[in-house]
């Protein structure tokens, strides 16, 4: 999904800043509701079913969203990276090609999102497995056209875009096999993998979608996006329960 959001960049196509942040927009709406809907909230079921204390199960959700978001927060000051609109974070990059440093940035992004695809099917219900599967590649493909269409304006050709985009999304099943990992470690792990999980990309949404999708004045759009993709995945996971 990445890869066929970055297609039209092969075309030429252009897209007005506006509707990118409505795409990403949206694209952090589903990363909300399936924290939720897909993460959090079977996270503390299980933990209830595990633990048989409901006390437990939320004490239990409540660390592994702190622990997702302060690894993330951890890698964003750690690792040397740039992003699109921003400019440079985190450590000092040395002589490393600007490339990598976009790279590096991606892959902070959407390695958390794999490994919530990776704990769901490894937890055994394939349902919330595909639910997720679903609702994270809906939101890949405008990522993949942002990051293809970002690197265009920074001069890149056509199809050194696309396929750099392409590869990006190469992190996410990577991800997958180490939340599948994880859950297959210990019975235990799994309320805690699915919430960290959930705070993972919680801090992602808060500290990166949502500020750059309200730096050239277009929020409003990025909102409705954002609630759009929000009602979209939690259709999607009733739907698909």
């Amino acid at each position: 999904m990445t890869g066929a959001g970055a297609v039209p960049v092969l075309f030429g196509r252009q897209i007005s800043r506006r509707w990118n942040d409505t795409m990403l927009g949206f694209a952090a709406g589903v990363m909300v509701s399936a924290s939720f809907f897909s993460l959090i909230l079977p996270g503390i079921d299980a933990g209830t079913e595990i633990y048989g204390s409901v006390a437990a199960a939320a004490l239990s959700a409540g660390l592994g969203i702190a622990l997702g978001a302060l690894l993330v927060a951890w890698l964003n000051e750690r690792l040397p990276h740039e992003h699109f609109i921003i400019g440079p974070e985190g450590a000092d990059p040395g002589t490393l090609p600007r490339i990598w440093l976009f790279v590096i940035a991606i892959t902070i992004h959407n390695f958390p999102e794999g490994m919530a695809v990776g704990i769901g099917f490894g937890g055994g219900d394939v349902k919330n497995g595909m639910s997720l599967a679903t609702g994270i590649g809906l939101q890949n493909a405008p990522e993949g056209l942002a990051v293809a269409v970002a690197l265009r304006g920074q001069g890149y050709a056509r199809g050194r875009s696309f396929l750099i985009a392409l590869l990006t999304g190469l992190v996410e099943p990577l991800g997958g096999l180490l939340g599948v990992a994880l859950i297959h470690a210990s019975v235990y792990v799994l309320p805690l993998g699915l919430t960290f999980a959930a705070g993972a990309m919680m801090y992602i949404i808060s500290h990166e979608i949502i500020p750059e999708t309200h730096r050239y004045g277009h929020q409003n759009r990025a909102t409705t996006g954002l609630i759009t993709g929000l009602i979209l995945m939690m259709l999607l996971d009733v739907v698909l329960a």
